[in-house]
């Protein structure tokens, strides 16, 4: 198997388990979000570091210890993707699923924006069309709420801001997923021992199935991540982009299919508007590259030689 066809066995596979969480999520009840979030984070940490054992790559370490602004960013990442989760978690156990699929929806035009906004980028004229219509779908949303989409704005805020500190961070996925979850873990630790002390902890409380289930937080989380750091690996980013709407088209799915959510007309609307400013965005990725492709081996094919004089 080559390396292209494992990159999007890879990314099918991360992206299929994230839009599975939802299932997942569920079974966890009656556990609260914030015990949820806590034990993710917990059990995080001893399966990547057990992951990390075996494989003998402890050596980003001791690189963090030598860059302190680098340690103080995974503190940011860490913040960010405690936000990310619990909201994620909150958003599927308060039966606001489709909300969440939204979220994941929106991120790539979030991103977009966060690279204005932060990198002064230069958008492209798709690219403004894309926010534009993004836009217009929030505001489509929002009416038919009756409110802003918060959970979506808050998923889509909090991952594209994660996913900018961790580019600029560039540690290796085991690695950066394991100092985040190291610096969640005190605080994650702090209030189970509190829920404990007040005998509201479901942890060991509810069934066997149950506390297995919220032990394999870790696993469930590290998996799909290290998939998706396998895939990064091998596709281009284009590819990589498109695969990313597995999960919330799976998440959708789920949302109005297995749970039974609303899904009214304006709502629905609001939705087409932003599958059709991803379909613009996707677009003219796609022509970009295209186009940079074609300027780069315009560039490397050597001009003809001159014709050779006649003695």
């Amino acid at each position: 198997m080559n390396q292209v066809r494992r990159g999007y066995l890879y990314g099918i596979a991360a992206y299929t388990l994230w839009g599975f969480f939802p299932l997942y999520l569920r079974l966890l009840r009656p556990a609260g979000p914030i015990e949820i979030l806590a034990h993710r984070v917990i059990w995080s940490v001893l399966f990547v570091a057990l992951l990390l054992a075996v494989l003998r790559n402890w050596r980003f370490l001791g690189e963090l210890r030598r860059r302190p602004g680098k340690l103080a960013g995974t503190g940011i990442a860490a913040a960010l993707i405690a936000v990310n989760w619990g909201t994620y978690i909150y958003g599927v156990n308060s039966e606001r699923v489709v909300e969440t699929a939204l979220g994941y929806f929106i991120n790539p035009l979030f991103v977009v924006l966060l690279g204005v906004a932060v990198l002064r980028e230069r958008l492209r004229v798709g690219q403004w069309v894309a926010l534009g219509i993004g836009g217009l779908a929030v505001g489509v949303l929002t009416v038919d709420y009756g409110r802003l989409p918060y959970i979506a704005l808050t998923l889509a805020a909090s991952f594209g801001g994660y996913s900018l500190v961790k580019k600029r961070l560039g540690l290796p996925a085991a690695g950066g997923m394991f100092v985040e979850s190291a610096a969640l873990a005190l605080p994650a630790l702090g209030y189970l021992g509190w829920l404990t002390w007040h005998a509201e902890s479901t942890f060991g409380q509810v069934s066997v199935g149950h506390t297995v289930l919220l032990m394999l937080a870790g696993a469930a989380t590290a998996t799909p991540l290290l998939m998706f750091a396998g895939a990064a690996n091998r596709l281009p980013l284009t590819a990589l982009g498109m695969l990313q709407y597995l999960a919330p088209i799976l998440q959708l799915g789920f949302g109005v299919l297995v749970f039974h959510e609303p899904m009214p007309p304006a709502r629905l609307a609001g939705f087409a508007l932003v599958w059709l400013a991803l379909v613009v965005f996707t677009v003219d990725g796609i022509r970009n590259v295209r186009r940079s492709r074609a300027a780069a081996l315009l560039a490397a094919t050597p001009e003809p030689a001159a014709a050779t004089a006649v003695r």
